[in-house]
């Protein structure tokens, strides 16, 4: 079979970008050139939150897990160079993508191209973000009111642009079973397209167009054969909802079209070697068969538990692709599955199971109900808590972690400090006086209105206040952002004129209402640790010990701080946790106020150098040294050598997958702090 014969293969990408827009630009345009076929942006949390480089929230944060974009000049430095007329562009950005597509799209018509020839994808989904990420600002209404004008935009100015990519793929990182997966994504889609459809700026006629720019992100993990059926009842699921609900006829607009990066949850930091085979087994379950093959794949790097991969990991992972792609025969055979009645047998209680699900949603009043009242965050965190259960009893092997874990050394991380990527600190101070000078040397003066044709330039003023009368009203508020864009404005002014109109919106964490998981049996390790926790707050005299769970910064991950809440409470502790999105001041504050015994800071976009460090000084100064701190996360052992040096009682990263012994360890930590003898053996425990 010649190549002509064979199928076009999927966009490659590699999700990418950090330091400062400068940096990934270079990198950009290096990855491009080894062969990938399209961009997937990561920015950084600020400008995912909304705030500019300077914010309070933002210590620590700026360009950690992605490019920080400010403003149109940091626009233009990202994308200099990259026609992006001919480019295919993923970002993954939600609370604020109308914003960073407007500025895209200001610097591709700087580029002379034209909006309506412009490819790519706006992630853009909410509802995952209050049930995963946590890089939501707003509350639901006004979310899915940006997100239905955006939609609207798009699909009469920019048609080949995907305004939405719904995602599963976080759902899974978040505890979600196949099952749940696929029903919250479906109805978020749902809830999407019912206020699209409901806002009166989409015709009867461009119905179909607007399914038809709807696609998904969606996760892969190493559970192949299940997760490649996963994939079968997605399509079938859409098939129909599109067809019977919003009555689309034509097969080409209904059709399931999704991108893919495979599952980061289950790589290791234990024998990190190990995640590369993993990766190809997620990979082969999305490009295997061809009835359900993914538009796009993204492939993490074997190192991502240990923290920012490297471009070579990055070409490492790039090169994976391309060598099933270009090397195998994958792509010269009709799919291969089809017939199977194993396959057609799961894809079927798949679909019923997914269907009965969406129905009970449907019947709370759909996602955005689900989600305010708490139900489907509740149950990502159950779901969560039983995997996590599965792992520490065995009843889930995973190579290297909880079996085979003895291993040779491992030259690939024989130099920690050169195994991953890292991020100078002064770069923060350098983009943080950018931005500041962007501010004072912009023009703002009302002689630039009408200048430079074709563009129209309000001032900051002009800009900010139509918007907030664009907000307050119902007209579409791309035009108003586009405008904000040409004038000069920054992340944080855009949204923070948002914020004066909507609000903010704090998403429930699920951690109260989420069942026991692991059950207190007697003779267990955790009824164990429980009469650890009971005897020691006899000892100390108070009725229950307290542990405030807290997230610093802006990182929305609050996957791992939610088991280690609950299970905590499982343990018998008082568990204080507020959720996502808290400065040092407000967990010191809320330390302070709980009286608690012990606080637990859970950080995963590396910030942890410069915050744990600040909350510590802060509980010294207050005279609070007794209440010893506990560090959680993506923590290279470089870095936890500092934090144990600058006080830290102990630190935990993934390969501590333990929970039940670290709440044991909180507890030897709590007497330590408050001298009282150590519980070596049950036996000895007193009465």
């Amino acid at each position: 079979m010649t190549e002509r014969q064979k199928d076009r293969p999927w966009l490659m990408r590699t999700y990418a970008g950090h330091s400062t827009a400068e940096a990934s630009n270079e990198l950009y345009r290096r990855n491009l050139a080894k062969g990938q076929t399209g961009l997937s942006v990561a920015f950084d949390l600020p400008t995912q939150t909304g705030y500019d480089p300077d914010h309070v929230l933002a210590r620590g944060e700026v360009g950690r897990v992605g490019v920080p974009v400010a403003h149109l000049g940091d626009m233009r430095r990202l994308f200099q160079d990259i026609p992006l007329e001919r480019m295919n562009t993923s970002m993954t950005i939600n609370a604020t993508a109308m914003w960073l597509l407007a500025l895209y799209q200001v610097v591709a018509e700087e580029q002379g191209a034209d909006p309506e020839l412009l490819q790519g994808t706006t992630q853009n989904d909410i509802v995952k973000e209050y049930l995963s990420r946590g890089t939501h600002v707003f509350p639901p209404g006004p979310s899915l009111r940006l997100t239905t004008d955006m939609i609207c935009y798009t699909v009469n100015h920019m048609p080949k642009w995907n305004p939405i990519n719904i995602c599963s793929y976080h759902l899974q990182e978040a505890g979600a079973t196949p099952v749940q997966e696929i029903a919250y994504a479906m109805s978020t889609a749902v809830a999407v397209l019912d206020a699209v459809f409901a806002s009166g700026q989409i015709s009867e006629d461009q119905k179909g167009d607007v399914v038809g720019r709807i696609s998904f992100f969606v996760n892969a993990g190493v559970r192949f054969i299940e997760e490649m059926c996963k994939m079968r009842a997605f399509g079938r699921i859409w098939d129909q909802i599109t067809r019977e609900r919003y009555g689309i006829e034509d097969p080409k607009q209904r059709r399931f079209r999704y991108g893919v990066q495979v599952n980061s949850l289950g790589l290791t930091e234990a024998q990190p070697e190990n995640n590369v085979q993993r990766i190809v087994l997620e990979m082969l379950a999305v490009t295997l068969s061809k009835d359900a093959r993914a538009r796009a794949v993204q492939l993490p790097a074997w190192n991502e538990a240990l923290g920012l991969p490297r471009p070579w990991d990055q070409q490492w992972s790039l090169r994976i692709q391309q060598v099933l792609a270009h090397e195998s025969d994958l792509l010269e055979y009709e799919d291969i599955f089809a017939g199977s009645h194993v396959i057609e047998k799961k894809v079927d209680s798949l679909v019923a199971d997914s269907l009965a699900e969406m129905a009970r949603i449907q019947e709370m009043g759909g996602a955005m109900a689900a989600v305010e009242s708490g139900y489907l965050k509740s149950q990502l965190v159950a779901s969560h808590a039983e995997r996590r259960a599965r792992i520490e009893s065995g009843q889930e092997l995973i190579v290297g972690v909880n079996m085979f874990n003895t291993t040779e050394p491992n030259p690939l991380t024989a130099d920690l400090g050169q195994a991953i990527q890292t991020v100078d600190p002064a770069v923060e101070e350098r983009v943080v006086a950018a931005v500041e000078e962007w501010r004072t040397t912009r023009q703002e003066s009302s002689d630039r209105q009408g200048m430079g044709d074709p563009f129209h330039y309000p001032t900051v003023r002009q800009a900010l206040d139509r918007l907030k009368e664009a907000a307050q009203g119902t007209d579409n508020l791309m035009e108003a952002t586009l405008e904000c864009a040409r004038a000069g404005i920054t992340t944080g002014e855009w949204a923070g004129a948002l914020r004066e109109v909507f609000g903010e919106f704090r998403a429930p964490t699920g951690v109260s209402s989420a069942p026991v998981a692991v059950p207190v049996e007697e003779g267990s390790a955790l009824a164990e640790v429980r009469r650890r926790v009971d005897v020691t707050a006899r000892e100390l005299g108070t009725g229950k010990l307290r542990f405030l769970v807290g997230k610093p910064g802006l990182d929305g991950h609050s996957n791992g701080a939610e088991q280690i809440a609950v299970r905590a409470r499982d343990a018998g502790f008082e568990v204080v946790y507020q959720g996502i999105r808290l400065t040092p001041e407000q967990i010191v504050d809320a330390a302070l106020a709980e009286d608690v015994h012990a606080v637990g800071l859970s950080i995963l976009s590396g910030s942890h150098a410069r915050l744990v460090p600040d909350v510590l000084d802060r509980l010294r100064v207050a005279g609070a040294t007794d209440i010893p701190v506990i560090a959680g996360g993506i923590i290279p052992s470089g870095d936890a050598e500092e934090l144990r040096a600058a006080g830290v009682a102990a630190v935990f990263t993934p390969k501590d997958f333990d929970i039940t012994g670290i709440i044991g360890r909180i507890v030897d930590e709590i007497r330590t702090a408050n001298r009282l003898d150590p519980l070596l053996d049950p036996l000895e425990v007193p009465a």
